[in-house]
């Protein structure tokens, strides 16, 4: 099956791209005025969720789901969310914008609700929900780079969007409360530098009740920590990394792919099996779309569904594999005899035919939403415990 069009090819393409310092100038030379306008986070219309918006919250969104057992009944499950949220999560979305400029725009489009909604509400049963929009690298840049090996998009200005809305946030919302940091492929990259930049070795670390930072390759160190911040290794662990990028158990990694890859020195990538920290074992708690995205096509689950997301009880399971080069989450589905369908979207497809490097990068944290938001709950009652 095919989650979405051909259009929206590069929607998760991760980004390695660093920040590169500059010399100090001379002293009795005045300092350049910056090439971008800073955002004024104080305005509740340069987030894309926040608490404090009453209209246009892309996360205060329907999220009943209709579960599918492998014999084609149907249970329908809503969504509630917290009522007093003990706690904070604060998102960094992924590469979606459709913008016809090399960084996007401050005006939420449905592709930026669209993913928020996939990847971000329903954390919303743990925490107080912030996600900033931000100047993201667009689809377009990502396509003539991929093309042409020209990138036209300004990164310092991405990051100083991501790190003043971090900062907007820290100083009239936190409070000290406990935060849960959220991100996906372009989005991720921004959380994990964040969390070396802006958060380990500072006071804020403290609160960092966890990492999921999902779909673009994060490296262990020698300690088996990245950049100071300790991998998720046990359920209800706190203050640590929760990261992985997923491919079908029928098809491993290529060498080709990016994603799960070693680093040029040999270290090897992270991967944390989101199943195994929320308890499960190895079942994986999937809320998929009912449509794909960028569309208003249905997927055939093999029931009628009129909610906005499906549920697949028992139909995936994962497990952390690895190679010579790569580590990653391989998903099998478990077929069953039943009307259910016995496999799900999240292939990038082009002419027919599947890009096995990407792997199902489009569902990433589709695929283990419900274990993702149990570690949330989990890892906030070891932080809370340890106050």
């Amino acid at each position: 099956m095919r989650l979405m069009s051909t259009a929206l090819l590069g929607l998760f393409l991760l980004t390695a791209c660093g920040q590169n310092s500059t010399a100090p100038a001379e002293p009795e030379t005045a300092p350049a005025p910056p090439a971008f306008e800073r955002t004024d986070y104080a305005d509740l219309d340069t987030w894309l969720c926040h608490p404090g918006k009453s209209v246009n919250d892309a996360c205060k969104v329907d999220l009943t789901a209709t579960a599918i057992a492998e014999d084609g009944t149907t249970t329908l499950e809503p969504f509630t969310p917290a009522a007093e949220p003990a706690f904070d999560c604060f998102y960094v979305y992924p590469t979606v914008s459709l913008d016809m400029a090399p960084n996007s725009d401050l005006i939420p489009g449905a592709e930026e609700r669209s993913v928020a909604a996939n990847q971000f509400a329903r954390y919303g049963q743990q925490c107080r929900l912030f996600a900033p929009m931000y100047r993201q690298r667009t689809i377009l840049d990502l396509q003539t780079y991929v093309t042409t090996g020209q990138s036209s998009a300004d990164l310092e200005m991405r990051w100083a969007d991501v790190m003043d809305s971090w900062n907007q946030y820290l100083t009239t919302e936190n409070q000290g409360r406990g935060i849960l940091l959220v991100g996906h492929s372009q989005g991720a990259d921004m959380v994990l530098q964040l969390l070396e930049k802006e958060i380990v070795g500072k006071p804020v670390q403290a609160q960092i009740i966890g990492v999921h930072s999902i779909g673009f390759t994060a490296h262990v160190d020698a300690s088996g920590a990245f950049k100071g911040m300790p991998v998720c290794l046990a359920a209800g662990q706190a203050g640590c990394l929760v990261n992985y990028e997923s491919f079908r158990a029928t098809a491993e990694p290529p060498a080709s792919s990016r994603f799960a890859i070693a680093s040029d020195t040999g270290a090897r990538a992270i991967c944390t099996n989101p199943a195994a920290l929320s308890g499960t074992g190895e079942t994986l708690d999937a809320y998929m779309p009912a449509k794909s995205f960028g569309t208003n096509t249905p997927t055939d689950y093999g029931a009628a569904v009129e909610t906005p997301f499906v549920k697949l009880p028992g139909l995936l399971s994962g497990e952390c594999l690895s190679n010579a080069t790569h580590d990653w989450l391989a998903v099998t589905v478990q077929a069953g005899e039943g009307p259910r369908a016995d496999t799900i979207p999240g292939d990038v497809v082009i002419g027919g035919n599947v890009l096995a490097e990407w792997g199902l990068h489009l569902v990433d944290m589709n695929i283990a939403m419900g274990n993702l938001v149990e570690i949330a709950r989990l890892q906030a009652e070891g932080w809370q415990a340890a106050q």
